[in-house]
Formats: structure tokens, sequence, C-alpha cells
């Protein structure tokens, strides 16, 4: 008979992979099906090139990911539990493979590479690489932080950059600083929020969706390819990752976390969000990652106002429980009920960034004082529960 402590550690009983086998069998059989030619032409001549990126990422996933648990186990590549980890049990964290497997499958077999998205693809997989080598045996945080300095680098290199100010030498300088900062900014704010069960995978997919919704909206097709590869197989992985009362199976890691960041920050830089005004193209992916730029500054004024950090360095170093799905889960007394504000936190903003952009001047800057009272309406929470 088994010992409580090994059925907690067995990532599914022998009951549960009696049906979930088949499923996952399915999957790879679906997935191997979309990748004849003849099926994804006809996909393409019926006008559902969009579905055909959806189904591949998702099945892609969905079956990749049951395989990342059994190689994570066996070689124990696993997440243990610790003072400063809120998991209770060894869990697998090579999930980002799995879903970086469905991505960039879908978006290789679709042949939607232009020359834009090389870059951003090739410096994405080298922080998928630099992840997983942390999940692994974990790096300084120094080493990872030049890691997505050069693949912002990379990025920048290859003409992505934000246009926020005038062009001139100062200009164009002041434009390139700012896009290292938001790339590498995003990045690192969105893996803070693989703290909780399907948090990162949840957000992945609603920021995919709505920067897909204006791509769409705007004639961006391949932008919108893209972000709907992400949706698929962000939800391919989230059943894994996600299982209500239930602990994750399986854990996106560094590697999968910071490789959905990255590219979701890229993507930000390379969309054109409006043509109409300067203040609905900035403030659009501002509402859309809203979530994590809101996290950042707290944690960073409330760390340096508390002395908790001195230096760049510390700051680089410290962890701790202090990221707004903590202070969410000690106001609401659940972790469920932490990801599912967070995500509707999210939509909120992300509706308002699609109103945004049919608004006028006026109604934008309403729109943005919504936002920020919305916001000062969670921080309410928080400080209500930090003081019970």
């Amino acid at each position: 008979m088994k010992t409580i402590e090994t059925q907690l550690a067995t990532p599914f009983t022998t009951t549960t992979w009696r049906w979930i086998t088949p499923l996952v069998s399915g999957a790879a059989l679906g997935a191997l099906a979309l990748a004849i030619p003849s099926v994804r032409e006809l996909f393409q001549l019926e006008g559902l090139r969009w579905l055909y990126v959806f189904l591949f990422a998702f099945l892609g996933t969905g079956a990749l990911t049951p395989l990342m648990v059994r190689i994570s186990h066996r070689w124990n590549l696993v997440d243990a539990p610790a003072d400063r980890k809120i998991h209770i049990i060894p869990t697998p964290r090579l999930g980002g493979l799995a879903l970086y497997g469905g991505f960039i499958g879908s978006v290789l077999l679709n042949s939607i590479v232009p020359d834009w998205m090389v870059a951003i693809l090739v410096a994405g997989s080298l922080l998928l690489i630099i992840g997983v080598i942390d999940d692994i045996r974990e790096l300084p945080a120094s080493v990872k932080l030049l890691g997505q300095l050069l693949a912002a680098g990379i990025v920048i290199a290859s003409g992505k950059i934000l246009t926020l100010f005038p062009p001139g030498p100062l200009g164009d300088m002041a434009n390139i600083v700012l896009t290292l900062f938001w790339i590498v900014g995003i990045t690192n704010a969105f893996n803070f929020f693989d703290g909780m069960d399907g948090l990162a995978t949840g957000l992945a997919v609603l920021m995919a969706g709505f920067m897909g919704v204006v791509a769409f909206e705007t004639n961006q097709a391949g932008l919108g390819w893209l972000a709907i590869a992400m949706i698929g197989a962000g939800l391919g992985f989230l059943p894994y990752n996600f299982r209500g009362t239930r602990p994750a199976v399986i854990f996106l890691g560094d590697g999968g976390s910071t490789f959905i960041g990255f590219t979701l920050a890229c993507l930000a830089v390379k969309g054109n969000w409006a043509d109409s005004s300067p203040i609905v193209s900035f403030s659009n992916p501002l509402l859309i990652f809203g979530v994590l730029i809101y996290d950042m500054i707290h944690i960073t004024v409330e760390r340096v106002i508390t002395g908790k950090v001195k230096s760049v360095k510390e700051w680089l170093d410290y962890v701790g429980k202090d990221h707004l799905h903590h202070r969410l889960e000690r106001a609401l007394g659940s972790r469920q009920a932490s990801v599912a504000m967070i995500c509707f936190f999210t939509i909120c903003l992300g509706l308002a960034a699609l109103a945004l952009r049919h608004a006028g001047t006026t109604e934008a800057v309403l729109l943005l004082i919504q936002a920020g009272l919305i916001a000062a309406m969670i921080t309410v929470l928080e400080i209500s529960g930090r003081r019970r």
C-alpha cells in the first residue's frame, strides 16, 4: 500500500492515467494529422488558418506536457518544497518545454515566420534555454539578467524599437533605452507571476487574447496568428497546471515563464496599436500588461521604503512572498480566489484597452483614470488583508 507521501508525489494516480492516456494519445494523433501538408492546405483554403494555428498549438502542448511530467520525475527535475515556496509536494518544472514545443511547432508549420519574427524567436529560444538550465541548476540572478539583456539586444538590433520619442540622436537613444527597459521589465514581471497554479498560464492566454483582437482589428494577421498560437499553447498546458484545489501536476518553470513574458513583450513592441492618437498607441499595451506593471511598481517601492533592498543587486537577489498574488491570498484567504481576482483585474484592463482604441482623447483619459481607480481598489483590498 502506498503511503500518503508517495501518493502526493505521484503526478497522476493509476486511475487518472487510465483515462488521461487515451486523451494524450488522441492529442498526439491530432497534432500529427494536422502536420500533414494536405490537411494544413485545406484549413488555409477554407480561410481557417487561425483555427489550424490554435489547434496545433493546443494539441501539441497537451500531448507534450505529460511527457515532460514523466521525464521530470524520472530525472528528478522537480521543484522541491521550501520556506519561500507555497507548494507542498515535489513538482516537475519543465512545463515550459512542452508549451514552447506546441507554440513553435504551430508557428513553423504554418510558415508564419516573417523577417521581423526571426529575431524574437531566436532571442526567446535563448531565454528558454537559460531558464531551463536555471530550473535544473539554479543560476545567479545576474547571469539571468545578462541573458535577458542579450536577448533584448538581439531584438533591438533587428530594428524592433518603440517610437515614443521623436526621431533624432537623443530621441533614437531614448527609444532604444525605453525598449530595453520594457522588454526586460515585462519579462521579469511575468516571471514573478509564476507563483500560483494556473496564474502565469492564465495571464498569458488573456494577454495574448487581447493582443490578438487588436492585431486582427488593425490588419496585422502575422501578429494575430502568433497571439493565437500562444493562446492555444497556454490552454493546452492549463489543465495540468491548474486543477482547482488539487496541486498542479507541472510548473512552467523559469524557462516557460521567461519565454512567454519575453515573447509577449516583444509582440507589444512590434504591434501597431493605433493610427489616430499617440496616447492610445502608448496606453494600449500599458493596459493589457497593466497587472504586471502594477505589481512591479508596488514591490519595488515597498521594498525600497521598508529597507528590504538597498541596491540593484539586492533587488535582483531578493525573493519574497510580497507579490500581488501573495498579497491577495492573504486578503481573500484562498489561492484560487487570488488567481481569479488577478484574472478579472486583467480582463477589466484588457477591455479598457479595446475600448480605448475607438475613443477620443477625452474618453481615453477617462478610461485611463478608471484603470487607475481599479488598481487603487485592489490596493485598498491588499492593505485591509495585511492588517487582518
